[in-house]
Parts: structure tokens; sequence; C-alpha cells
């Protein structure tokens, strides 16, 4: 029997993780980076160890110190998570051969479902040769063969593309995965994602828990997952079924893990099997009543499932939220999250709190929100209305995004598929400001101060403020009067420091009002107080090259150097941040006069990258 347990990740699955011992009586370990000292995961475990001499990005991948830290934490079990070590056979084996129990399938079956190729051909496939690609073929996806998370995958719709498409992902894989092996495939233009959770025993009983839909997804990683998969034909859903099985007990496999399919014109494509817990498996557990992890411990301390798996209800959908700005390339989003707090009603596996940092060394993933409902429409209702009302104050997050995703026709009447962001993200990002929020942020600063309080040639005259809202400049005016704050066009029922509300058309809306330094948060709206006087050491050069997210140099161009003439478009810099590859491009055709980015320095937001000098008329 299991008594304490190390999870060998960080973050929301941690914490995941820990709720479910809290529940069987077990103790709990946390690991921890430098970085994550102070994170949440290690302050609800029973017992927090550091990771000594390991940079913070690499620290989750140090399987020895991961043993170590067990061992002297006297666990006897150890859950991976879903980071990499988790599908890492080695890391398997190294768990078991200290002597402590390893949550998961064994490393026979990590391995034979480790290689997306070496998993095609178990299943009777073989991936496209990339030198025999044809324009017939097009567009065709170069895939990494080893990891997941949308790494080391490029979309090729143009032959003359391929070679450079190759060349990235390999390079790509290479530093995520320590291999750099990628293989091609057709690319599904209007496919769904379509997967099968599975979960079997030491005892030959396979269960397939249904299907989940993960089509919207941006740059290969799932935003929006729900279970079960919408509008599949009974036929095409055992299908699915069986395929899972069959993949399942070609390998042996023990615990959880997911059978990815793709599905396209009424058939289904075999991606991969996952050999570990998803990320969404929160869909599958709420429409089963099961806790997965608890499941998988059992399986571990050898239990058998029963023969009859439990029967679904209603239907559930989660969304992740995260630190990024969709409208600016899903570019990372790094500060202070200032307040976090969800509606009652919904589930929230999440790994910060108030007051937490969002650094550059993690995914940016913050949190994972789930409703749970008799049927899809009101399922999708309710998520979004539940979104829409978070309180979520500090760095820019998709949480907008997620709310239109959740309302767009397309995805209400389940008609999406893999390319949905590719076709609606600019209508998505459209700012929708409210109209009133910087009035009502002027109207809780200026509370409680005298009318006297800035002097003025003309009494009478309105006071003005400023603000920036994604990116463009606001000015508001506002009167102190006998009869407290007026404004032009609305009645100021109230106007408190963290509350103002106004009447509008006869209309009164309410304004909740968060300030954090120059940061002001009204409502869902995100808002900078700027100076009456602008900052001159902000500004750069025409063609300057900034860091859109902080990160770390990882590559330049060959042979660029001052001088160089470049092309618009032309790959100049790579940037890695929160475990994703960004490329930061030549703005228009003329000639680099500046590179002040060098491989392996790290860069704040905003940081001087290079400048290129555009070719004069």
């Amino acid at each position: 029997m299991i008594s304490t347990l190390l999870v060998a990740n960080r973050g929301e699955i941690a914490c995941r993780i820990f709720r479910t011992c809290a529940d069987l009586g077990i103790r709990t370990v946390a690991i921890h980076s430098d970085a994550d000292e102070g994170a949440l995961h290690t302050r609800v475990a029973d017992i927090a160890v550091r990771l000594p001499g390991a940079a913070p990005a690499e620290t989750y991948l140090r399987g020895d110190l991961i043993v170590k830290a067990a061992l002297a934490a006297g666990a006897d079990a150890v859950h991976p998570g879903y980071g990499f070590l988790s599908e890492n056979a080695d890391f398997a084996r190294a768990v078991r051969d200290a002597g402590l129990v390893w949550i998961g399938p064994p490393p026979e079956a990590i391995e034979a479902m480790a290689s997306k190729t070496r998993a095609k051909e178990l299943m009777g496939l073989a991936p496209l040769d990339a030198h025999a690609v044809s324009p017939a073929d097009l567009p065709v996806l170069v895939k990494a063969a080893a990891g997941g998370g949308g790494r080391g995958m490029r979309v090729v719709r143009d032959l003359a593309a391929l070679p450079g498409a190759l060349e990235d992902a390999r390079a790509e894989a290479a530093s995520a995965f320590g291999d750099g092996e990628v293989f091609v495939e057709p690319y599904l233009e209007n496919g769904r994602h379509v997967e099968v959770q599975v979960l079997a025993d030491t005892h030959g009983t396979v269960w397939t828990l249904g299907t989940r839909d993960c089509s919207l997804q941006r740059r290969h990683q799932k935003v929006i997952e729900e279970a079960p998969a919408p509008g599949l034909p009974p036929a095409l859903t055992e299908q699915l079924y069986a395929l899972a099985e069959r993949a399942t007990r070609a390998v042996s496999y023990e615990g959880a893990g997911t059978v990815e399919f793709l599905v396209a014109d009424g058939r289904a494509h075999f991606l991969e099997m996952n050999t570990r817990l998803q990320v969404e498996h929160p869909v599958t557990e709420a429409v089963f009543g099961l806790d997965l992890v608890a499941g998988q411990i059992r399986v571990a301390e050898g239990h058998a499932l029963p023969a009859e798996q439990p029967a679904p209800r209603g239907h559930a959908v989660e969304a992740r939220l995260y630190a990024e700005d969709p409208a600016r390339g899903w570019a990372p989003q790094t500060g202070t999250l200032h307040r976090f707090t969800v509606p009652d009603g919904v589930r929230l596996d999440t790994g910060c709190a108030d007051g937490d940092t969002i650094g550059v060394h993690y995914d940016p993933m913050l949190a994972k929100v789930v409703a749970h409902a008799p049927t899809r429409t009101e399922a999708v209702r309710r998520l979004a209305g539940a979104l829409e009302r978070t309180a979520l104050h500090g760095p820019v997050t998709n949480r907008d995004l997620l709310v239109r995703s959740l309302r767009h026709p397309e995805f209400t009447e389940a008609r999406m598929d893999t390319g949905f962001y590719d076709r609606h993200l600019t209508t998505l990002t459209e700012p929708a400001p409210d109209p009133y929020a910087p009035l009502a942020a002027a109207l809780a600063d200026a509370h409680g101060r005298s009318r006297f309080g800035g002097w003025r040639n003309v009494p009478s005259g309105p006071q003005v403020k400023r603000f920036e809202r994604a990116g463009e400049e606001h000015e508001v005016a506002y009167r102190h009067t006998r009869t407290g704050l007026a404004a032009d066009g609305v009645r100021v029922v109230q106007a408190a420091p963290h509350l103002v509300i106004l009447e509008v058309d006869g209309v009164r809306r309410k304004f909740e009002i968060a300030r954090y330094g120059d940061q002001v948060h009204v409502n869902a709206t995100a808002l900078t107080a700027l100076s009456r006087f602008p900052d001159p050491t902000t500004e750069h050069a025409p063609g300057s090259l900034l860091a859109p997210m902080p990160g770390t140099v990882v590559r330049i161009a060959e042979g660029l150097t001052e001088g160089t003439e470049v092309k618009a478009g032309q790959p100049l810099i790579w940037l890695e941040a929160m475990k994703m590859e960004h490329r930061i491009t030549a703005p228009t055709d003329g000639t680099l006069t500046a590179l002040p980015a060098a491989v392996g320095r790290q860069v704040e937001m905003g940081a001087l990258l290079a400048v290129v000098e555009a070719v004069r008329p």
C-alpha cells in the first residue's frame, strides 16, 4: 500500500494529484527548482524538496535528482504528472530500480509508444517519405517523432518550404526532447482531434472511457476540450473504442492513457498513444464520475478494475487559461498574478494563487476551468459565463478569447475543427472595449479628492486623465461639483475606490475597480494609467525589433551581422520562452544596422534585439 507519494512535476498537475492523495490519506512530496521555491504546489504538499544544481528550465527533467529526492523524503511511490518524464521509459525504470512504485505504465509500453513512427508501425501504418512528398500530397505536417505539446511541428503548404520546415522541426525537437527525429504525415485541414481515454489494470481489464473532442488548438496545443465528442456517428464511436483498446492491449498497457485520432470524412486516422494522464482528463472524470488519479494509484497497487465500467452522464467542457496574448501571436506573458478568483459552480485546477509571479521558465498555462451539466448547451453556457465573471488581475491572458470561442456559432453548433483559429483568430481577438471603463477608473481614482486637488486656471474646467488599453490611448474628463463627481453623458450614481456605478440612458452599470501601481482592472478590462508627460527613453528607432516576451535567444540566422541585407519576413532571431520557440522576422526589405542579440542571452519583454533600416524608395 502506498503511504507517501512524490509528484515529479510542478504547477497545477502537482496540486491536482496532491488533492487526490489527501482524499486517500497519502502523504505528499513536492519537488521544486529555485524559481519555484514558493510556488503553490510546494505550499500544499506535506514535504517539499529542492532540486539543486539544475537550471530552472531543466530541474523537472532531472530524473536522477528526483529519484534521490523521493528516497530522501521517505516516499514509496512516484507519480510523473504529465511532463516529459511521464513518457520517459528510462525514468520509469530508475524509479522501479530504486525500489519505488511507479504510477504509470510499464517502461516497455512507454518505449513502444514513445516514438510516433514506431507507434504507427505497431498499428499497421506508415508515415510519408519526406523525400518523396509531391505537390499532390500537400499540405503535410512535419512532426517530431518524440515528445508532444506542439513542439517540433510545422504545417507545409508549399513544397519549396519543406526543407526549411524539416530543419526547423528537427532543431526544435532536438532542443525540446533530445531527439531530432521527425516524420511527415498528411495534414487534414478540416479534421477533428478526437481521443479516447483508457484505463487498464494488471489483470487484463481495459476500460474505454468515452471520447473527447480537442479540436480547438493553437500551435497544435489544445485550448478547449470536451467530453463526449459531439456529433460522432455511433459506428465511428465504436470503431474508435475498438482501435483504442487494440492499441492498449498491443503493449500490455497499465494505468491511464489516451489514444488520439484525427477524424475527417467519417474516418478515424490514428495519431499516437499518450502513455500518461492528459491535461484534459477532468472532462472525462466529470462525465464518468471518476477520479482517474485515484484509478492510477489503485492500479499501481495491484487492484483490479470492476469488470463493468461506469456509465457516462451529461457533458463537460474544459478551457485552458494561459498567460498569453492571442492577438500578438500567442506571445507568453509574465508578471504578478494579483488576483484570481473563479465563480462557484465550476471546477478549477490551478497551480497559481493570488500574489504569485508568472515567470519565464515554464509553460504559461495558469489553470483549467471545467463545467459539467446535463447537456452540452448548458455546459458550454456555464463555462463561458464563469470565465466572463472570473476576476483575473495581472498579465494579459486568453480569457476573452475563450469566452468568444465558446460563444462562436461554429462551436455552439459543434461544427468546429482543428482549423478553427486559423479561420477566426482575427475576429475573435478584435478589441471590444467597454467605452466606460476608462471613465470608471478615473472616477474611482478621484474619489475622496478635493475638487481643488489640482490647480487650474479655469476652476470650472474638467479634470483629465489618460489610460492605455490594448495599445490605444484613451483620454477621459470629469468634474468635481458641489454634489460630487460628474461626467458628460452619464449620471454618476456612486464613485468609490473599488466600485463605480454609472447610469447611461436609464441603465445602471457596475464597475469593480482594482489598482496595482499604474495597472488598473475595471471588470474584465485592463488599463494602464499614463503620466501626463511621455517618457522619451521608451522611444525606439524605426525598424527596431523588440522581444515580444521575456526569454532566451537560442538561434541567430547564419551569417547575420551588421550590414547584412535582409528581406521582409526573413527569420533573423529565434527566441525561446515558456517551452515555445518564437521566430523574429525582418519587418521589411532593408539592412541590418544593429544586432544587440546574442545566443544564450536572456532578454526582458521589449528588449532591443535588432534594427532593420528599410530600403529607401
